[in-house]
């Protein structure tokens, strides 16, 4: 069962693969976004909502569906050139590497013939899951020259992706809030009374979904580090458990107390902004988080749907959602 895990876990790491990933998301988003808007048509259609109101409501929906897209895609390069973070390799690149890399194998070695076969793929193209087994279970060092076992990361490693992640998640929440507020502007006529809860929700999202489950991930990691526990479950764990205390449940309270507090007297109306309590989907959205824990196990595939997930992020920021 283990093996059958750690053998999928390297399918779905093929640095092809996840550079394909890469390549397509903002396919995938505006594909995304346009079903979304397409559903919300379909479902007013269907209940007979066709009158002013629903159309004013699908149109926002579209504009900050497209403004939180727009900005989840263009999140990484400006988080990458702000904190001078290397970019991806190309697929190009990659398969240039793979080629070398195999064909130095294939002449020092006398593998079978299928395994030459899969080899000879696995130099421009995705392995299937058998194929990525078979060559697990044949080649050894090549296969983790293909696909590199974890490290066992640090502390400093972590804090050092902290400024990217940061800036990277709160660019589509910006973008969401942003987008909102044309959105209002062209739609309503007391835009301004919108832009309170959409503050409130953008902190909400950014501070509980996205920074302090970063910081709280690094605390536990020095913690650990310097009670001498190696053992990457036990450092999954604890992450994990930080990730919890601080981003979950800490960052939630803080950007609860940031909204009553500054927020509200900032943008005062008869009604003050609800408190935003967690629920399912905030989650749901922890899994850009586990991105974090999941450097110890190597895993890299996570980096290129965190624009799925901080799109999610900068709509809900947009609408001004507060439960």
């Amino acid at each position: 069962m283990i093996n059958n895990i750690s053998t999928f876990a390297k399918y779905i790491d093929q640095p092809i693969l996840i550079s394909k990933l890469n390549k397509q998301m903002p396919k995938i988003l505006t594909i995304a976004g346009v079903g979304f808007i397409g559903y919300d048509i379909f479902k007013k259609q269907k209940e007979n909502k066709s009158d002013e109101n629903s159309k004013k409501d699908t149109l926002k929906k579209g504009i900050i569906v497209a403004a939180s897209i727009a900005s989840a895609i263009i999140a990484p390069k400006i988080a990458s050139f702000l904190t001078k973070r290397p970019q991806t390799y190309s697929i190009q690149k990659i398969k240039e590497r793979n080629a070398k890399i195999i064909d130095e194998y294939i002449k020092s070695n006398m593998p079978h013939n299928n395994t030459i076969e899969i080899l000879n793929k696995a130099k421009e193209k995705v392995l299937s899951y058998s194929e990525i087994k078979l060559l697990k279970e044949n080649t050894g060092s090549l296969f983790k020259k293909l696909i590199p076992d974890p490290e066992n990361i640090k502390a400093k490693d972590i804090f050092s992706e902290i400024g990217y992640l940061s800036i990277y998640g709160a660019i589509p929440v910006a973008g969401g809030i942003a987008g909102g507020i044309i959105a209002d502007k062209i739609v309503e006529k007391d835009y301004k009374k919108n832009i309170k809860n959409k503050i409130s929700e953008g902190l909400y999202q950014y501070l509980a979904n996205i920074f302090m489950c970063n910081i709280g991930a690094g605390l536990a990691l020095s913690i650990l580090e310097k009670l001498n526990i190696t053992s990457k479950s036990m450092r999954a764990i604890g992450m994990t458990c930080g990730i919890i205390l601080t981003g979950v449940i800490g960052g939630a309270k803080i950007a609860n107390l940031i909204s009553g507090k500054v927020i509200n007297s900032i943008f005062p109306t008869k009604e003050n902004s609800k408190e935003r309590k967690p629920e399912p989907l905030d989650l749901c959205l922890h899994a850009d988080d586990i991105a974090t824990v999941s450097l110890l196990s190597g895993l890299k595939w996570i980096e290129p749907i965190l624009p799925i997930l901080y799109t999610i992020s900068g709509y809900k920021a947009g609408i001004g959602y507060r439960n």
